[in-house]
C-alpha cells in the first residue's frame, strides 16, 4: 500500500520509530520527523508506516517552516503529558561538580551541576522508552521480557546514587527491592 492520502502535519506511527509528525513529501518518500530518531525518509510504499491522525490541508499559500515546528512542538507535548516536569533540589542550583584525578598534578574537570542532573534524567527517561519498547516488543517471549527488565531495574539500582540530586522522591530512580 502506498502513502498517496498523506500530507504535511500528519501524524503517523512506525513499526520500530514510534509516532512521528511528517514534515516534507515528495513523489517517493514521506519525510517524518521523530522524537527519538529525529528526521527521518522514508519511502511511500513502505507498509509500516501507518497514519494516525491527517495533516493539514494546505491550500494555495506553502506551510512555512515555524508552522511545520509548532506542529511538532504540540505532537511532542503530547506524547510528555503524563510526565511532569523533573525539577533539581533547590540546593544543588548553580552548584559545581569537581572530578580529581588522583595525581595532584593534573588538572580536575569541573562540571555544572544543572548539566549533570540533565544527563541523569536523560538517561532515566531512555531506560523508561527502553521498558516500554521491551514490554510492546512482539517477538520477545515473556521470559525475555522478564530477564532483560530485570537488567534495567539493576542499572536502576545502580543510579540510585544519584537520587539525592532530585527535589522529588517520586522521580527517584528505585532498583530491585528485598532480593539480595
Amino acid at each position: 500500500m502506498e502513502l498517496y492520502d498523506i500530507s504535511v502535519g500528519a501524524r503517523v506511527k512506525h513499526p520500530t520509530m514510534g509516532v512521528g509528525v511528517v514534515y516534507d513529501l515528495d513523489a517517493r518518500t514521506v519525510h517524518v520527523f521523530f522524537k527519538d530518531q529525529g528526521e527521518q525518509a522514508i519511502s511511500r510504499s513502505f507498509e509500516g508506516l501507518v497514519v494516525i491522525a491527517p495533516g493539514v490541508e494546505i491550500g494555495q499559500e506553502p506551510l512555512d517552516l515555524e508552522h511545520v515546528r509548532d506542529a511538532i512542538r504540540e505532537v511532542l507535548e503530547e506524547m510528555q503529558m503524563p510526565q511532569r516536569p523533573v525539577t533539581m533540589h533547590p540546593r544543588y542550583e548553580g552548584g559545581m561538580l569537581e572530578i580529581k584525578p588522583k595525581d595532584p598534578s593534573l588538572k580536575s574537570k569541573e562540571v555544572p551541576v544543572e548539566d549533570f542532573f540533565h544527563k541523569i534524567v536523560m538517561i532515566r527517561d531512555r531506560f523508561r522508552v527502553l521498558e516500554q519498547k521491551i514490554n510492546a516488543h512482539d517477538k520477545l517471549s515473556e521470559q525475555d521480557k522478564v530477564e532483560l527488565q530485570q537488567y534495567i531495574t539493576r542499572c536502576y539500582g545502580s543510579l540510585t546514587t544519584f537520587n539525592i540530586l532530585f527535589e522529588d522522591k517520586e522521580d527517584h530512580f528505585v532498583g530491585q527491592k528485598g532480593d539480595a
